[in-house]
């Protein structure tokens, strides 16, 4: 299962809130991190993401597997409060090859691009800390990979 993050960022086109995000104002995100419903939390490129612990737990308890699609610090703090969580690090290929996905979507100005390459040399330093390392740069092969490591750690369980 998916795990839905919370987020500060203006919704894109076709983005539905509780579907592909929770969105939130700064405001009620801080107010979360204050009373620590957060299980991670992170700035990234101007606007905090996060997963509530509430949301995390409830699908635990019911005996189901997550998958939190999130940036490198709040991986490290999962890992930190779960250590049994796998951490799998899905990269480009290229900072040359991300920068022209970003420009290919069309979805966010110049200033928002140039804050996400730096983002991303930052998050790429981290890699070494994650369980498996996949490279993006073949789509179904990354997913082929993807499915092989999901698949060991169910059958190590």
């Amino acid at each position: 299962m998916l795990s839905i993050s919370c987020t500060t960022r203006a919704p894109r086109s076709g983005e539905v809130d509780g579907v592909n995000y929770f969105f939130m104002s700064k405001d009620d995100f801080k107010e979360c991190i204050e009373n620590d419903k957060f299980l991670e939390w992170a700035e990234f490129a101007g606007n905090f993401y996060g997963t509530k612990k509430k949301f995390i737990n409830k699908c635990l308890e019911e005996g189901k597997d997550i998958i939190l699609e999130i940036d490198t610090q709040g991986a490290l703090q999962v890992k930190k409060q779960m250590p049994d969580a796998v951490l799998i690090f899905i990269c480009p290929p290229s900072l040359e090859a991300l920068e022209n996905r970003l420009r290919g979507r069309h979805t966010e100005d110049e200033e928002t691009i140039k804050r996400r390459l730096e983002a991303v040399k930052e998050e790429i330093s981290r890699a070494e800390s994650f369980d498996y390392k996949i490279v993006n740069d073949d789509l179904d092969r990354a997913v082929c990979e993807l499915e092989k490591v999901i698949r060991g750690e169910i059958e190590k369980c």
